[in-house]
């Protein structure tokens, strides 16, 4: 179960639960709202990543060739389809394998465009995070 490639300047979001159309097209609306007029996510909807753990994930990342490895993702799981802030899981697959934190959907384009362009690093967004594991913005006081 290779992770696919998402489009050029866009994060891959792995849908990992499929108990509800409805929520999942609520995540989407919502993370597509939070980008304003650009694009942020390649969206995946395949079976086969059902309830697929962080592990395997990492497992699976780990054992691809350099050039088709992603180094991070963020999976639409039952806590992202419940949640009404559509927490995505960001999951670091490159400098911290297995390393995670919760992106509210508000948050996700912030996230994103700087993972994905490499201006900061997975381990910058995780390390500032509230008591509940989520980023919500950097302190700026």
């Amino acid at each position: 179960m290779p992770l696919p490639q998402p489009d050029d300047l866009t994060s891959l979001v792995l849908r990992t639960d499929f108990g509800d159309e409805g929520a999942w097209a609520a995540v989407r609306a919502a993370v597509d709202a939070a980008g304003g007029a650009h694009r942020h996510a390649t969206y995946v909807s395949e079976l086969c990543f059902a309830g697929v753990e962080v592990h395997a994930l990492t497992a699976e990342e780990a054992a691809a060739d350099e050039e088709e490895q992603v180094g991070f993702v963020f999976l639409a799981d039952a806590v992202t389809m419940k949640d009404p802030g559509h927490p995505l899981l960001a999951l670091d697959l490159w400098d911290d394998p297995g390393r995670t934190f919760r992106v509210p959907a508000r948050w996700f384009p912030d996230v994103s465009a700087n993972l994905t362009i490499g201006n900061m690093d997975f381990a910058e967004f995780a390390e500032s995070v509230d008591e509940s594991g989520a980023f919500h913005g950097f302190d700026e006081s």
